[in-house]
């Protein structure tokens, strides 16, 4: 809220085409206000992704960098060798508290706004993510094993390479739309967005954003989690009346 007003209410007209009511909004040096189209993401069925809108507003100059981490998971990093002609899973490192989705979105060029090291202390970026091993290893191990988790995190689109551009309208009004795969994991996500001036994060602001499931893939999911012998005596009729159905079909096709 902005003096008693809803910024969604206020924004949403400027940034969608339509003419705003004459409101004075005002914001103190170096404030930052944002806000999402919405706020939760029912994950059904025919889920096949999903596009938000970030939207926000600035005092003055300076550029925006917007960050969306995604719920905590661990994920298991294996190396495979070569073993009598067949390729095996020889060695695997064990990663905790990693981010299943990682994007950025950025109103210019990152290096160009932001130097290194003030990535590496505000830890914006794939390469300044806490990726550390559940296991103590040797540094040059763990750096090989890093670099693959990322890859293969990149392979999928939950790690996106390049951050997405974040376009300023006028001077003090900004958006960005956020693209989340298929393949996003269900869970709790927050959204920063950090105000850079002169190559420094002068200020942030986050809002939090649920992938959650809904309808029968909901009521499946949680009849796994509370009722395992009933999911598994379902799966099986299921398993059997397909196979049935299956064998109906090339029957009739004899």
């Amino acid at each position: 809220m902005i003096e008693g007003l809803n910024l969604a209410a206020w924004m949403f007209p400027v940034l969608f085409g339509a003419q705003p009511a004459a409101v004075a909004v005002p914001l103190s040096h170096d404030e930052l206000v944002i806000d999402l189209s919405r706020h939760e993401v029912s994950v059904a069925l025919n889920y096949a992704g999903a596009e938000l809108v970030l939207f926000g507003a600035t005092e003055g100059a300076g550029d925006v960098v917007v960050e969306v981490r995604g719920p905590r998971r661990t994920e298991v990093v294996r190396r495979k060798a070569r073993v009598g002609g067949i390729w095996l899973n020889s060695d695997e490192v064990v990663f905790s508290n990693v981010p299943a989705f990682y994007a950025l979105a950025s109103s210019a060029p990152l290096d160009q706004i932001l130097p290194p090291e003030e990535q590496a202390q505000e830890r914006i970026g794939v390469d300044h993510l806490w990726l550390t091993p559940s296991e103590k290893i040797a540094e040059q191990e763990a750096s090989a094993f890093r670099t693959a988790l990322v890859r293969n995190k990149q392979r999928v689109n939950l790690f996106p390479a390049e951050p997405t551009e974040v376009k300023f309208l006028g001077s003090r009004l900004f958006r960005t739309d956020i693209h989340f795969p298929a393949n996003a994991s269900v869970g709790p996500y927050r959204v920063t967005v950090f105000l850079i001036k002169g190559g420094e994060v002068v200020r942030s602001a986050s809002t939090p954003l649920i992938l959650s499931r809904a309808g029968f893939e909901a009521r499946v999911f949680d009849l796994a989690h509370t009722n395992g012998l009933a999911y598994g005596l379902l799966a099986i009729a299921i398993a059997c009346v397909a196979g049935w159905l299956a064998s109906v079909f090339f029957r009739s096709k004899a």
